[in-house]
């Protein structure tokens, strides 16, 4: 097995990815190893021989940072900081989104501005390859002082308390330690702030939303492609001529993508077309473009996050300095999670009216693409499926990043609610993909009722294979089964 390092290198998109599909081991590098007992041997030393106060070290949190901690219990203070922000709600969050923030702390923990214990990241490491899963709740971070509520969970099994899934099986943490004859771990002097300090919770939803974008991304254009040739449009508005006259990078992209798919096919080359297409297909590479653009920022943010050090107080031995400042906050995720949303939200849109367009009965098409349409409705519904989804799109693209709230008695009096705006994101992206699968299902009904002529090789292939899945609409039929099938197979085939 793969065996990733971390410290060895950036944790850029592409390498994220590559750890999750091959489902590869990580363990700490020599030099995050170094890193990581220097800082913790100089913030020992540092209390040995200093009084004075240090935030979070020696002293309470938030609004009570003025009370001084004694020394003899500046581990309970730890343990008490775990349990006291463990104060989750809300839906369990998914386990692969647990899973990179799991890599995304440990990553953090890496660079030796922490003063956490070696043993306490290669405890995080094992859970990471044992798949121990932490037990999350999507509700109860604002984005600020860290995602609080959630990495308090997720760090709880580290002491023993909390729950957690173990292969299959939901359990508590004592069960699991009983099973494997572990011990809880006794927490020194920061380190509970170090753990629950840290943006992972919104980074870990973000880079999986990025994930799903970029594969979303690729499925629009595939997609709207065949609806193209179904709908007997014109390729003047993917020729590149007009593209390089407005050249932003996304819309060159895209127009030469729609237009790779479409070469070859009959039913493009075919003469005395009407002279204009509707903006949902003319207007693709603008569209499709621009969200590839914002994809592609949005992505530079996040892999500089993933690579950063967000807890809090920072600790830098070589300066002799520790440092208390607001890495936390989540503003950068925020706004961005917010764009990714409107980014992901208008490939849904625009799809939605393509798939509007292909069942209105124009352009030789019969309504609603089914064969005697009175007695069978064939795909009208799907299309107020579409509409549906598309619109909760937009009442979720609301920005949570202009929304703050004062907490800790004023303390932390503007924060990024960061959190909120990646589990909508999130929402989002599922949205969409079902928004896509029905425009799959759509087009492709379409693409066959213009039958003895054919589209690309390209498209022909895809299509075909697509029909190993969901067969052509005869008749009506239960049409949720073909759209959750339409899912499956984008999320299985090659494009």
């Amino acid at each position: 097995m793969t065996v990733y390092e971390i410290g060895s290198g950036q944790l850029s998109l592409s390498v994220i990815k590559r750890i999750i599909e091959e489902k590869q081991h990580i363990k700490l590098a020599a030099l995050a190893v170094e890193r990581i007992q220097k800082c913790r041997t100089y913030l020992d030393n540092k209390l040995s021989t200093n009084e004075e106060p240090i935030y979070g070290i020696n002293t309470g949190f938030g609004y009570l940072q003025h009370v001084k901690i004694d020394k003899e219990n500046l581990t309970q203070l730890q343990h008490n900081l775990l349990l006291s922000h463990a104060c989750g709600t809300g839906q369990e969050v998914p386990l692969p989104i647990v899973k990179l923030m799991l890599l995304l702390k440990i990553q953090s923990l890496s660079y030796g501005h922490s003063a956490i214990a070696l043993s306490t990241v290669q405890r995080l490491v094992d859970f990471y390859n044992y798949d121990i899963v932490p037990v999350i709740y999507t509700q109860g971070s604002l984005g600020a002082s860290g995602d609080l509520a959630p990495l308090a969970h997720l760090a709880l099994p580290l002491i023993g308390e909390g729950e957690l899934w173990y292969k299959g099986n939901k359990m508590s943490t004592s069960e699991l330690y009983a099973e494997l004859n572990w011990e809880p771990l006794i927490l020194q002097s920061k380190e509970g702030l170090a753990l629950i300090n840290g943006t992972q919770f919104m980074s870990a939803y973000g880079v999986c939303c990025l994930l799903n974008a970029k594969r979303f991304s690729a499925w629009a254009d595939a997609i709207a492609a065949i609806s193209i040739d179904a709908f007997d449009c014109r390729i003047d508005p993917f020729l590149n001529l007009s593209h390089l006259i407005r050249p932003h990078k996304g819309q060159i992209a895209t127009a030469a993508i729609v237009h790779n798919w479409l070469e070859g096919s009959e039913l493009i080359a075919k003469k005395d077309k009407q002279t204009q297409d509707p903006y949902s297909f003319r207007c693709v590479p603008q569209v499709h473009g621009a969200s590839k653009d914002s994809i592609d920022y949005i992505e530079s943010v996040f892999e500089i996050e993933v690579n950063s050090v967000t807890d809090n107080p920072n600790v830098f031995p070589d300066e002799d300095l520790i440092i208390s400042a607001g890495n936390f906050h989540g503003q950068p995720l925020a706004l961005t999670l917010d764009f990714l949303g409107m980014a992901l939200a208008e490939l849904g849109s625009i799809s939605e009216r393509r798939t509007f367009q292909l069942i209105s009965g124009t352009r030789g098409l019969p309504p609603f693409l089914v064969k005697n349409a009175g007695l069978n409705s064939g795909l009208m519904i799907s299309q107020y499926t579409a509409a549906s989804i598309a619109s909760e799109n937009k009442q979720l693209c609301t920005p949570a990043s202009v929304d703050s709230i004062v907490s800790s008695n004023g303390q932390e009096d503007h924060v990024s609610m960061g959190a909120n705006a990646a589990t909508k994101c999130l929402r989002i992206c599922d949205n969409v993909e079902r928004i896509l699968a029905i425009e799959l299902l759509t087009a492709s009904q379409a693409l066959e009722l213009r039958r003895p002529e054919k589209s690309s090789v390209k498209i022909e292939k895809l299509v075909c294979e697509y029909r190993k899945v969901v067969s052509f609409n005869e008749a009506d039929r239960i049409l949720s089964k073909d759209i959750e099938e339409s899912v499956g197979f984008m999320r299985t085939a090659t494009i």
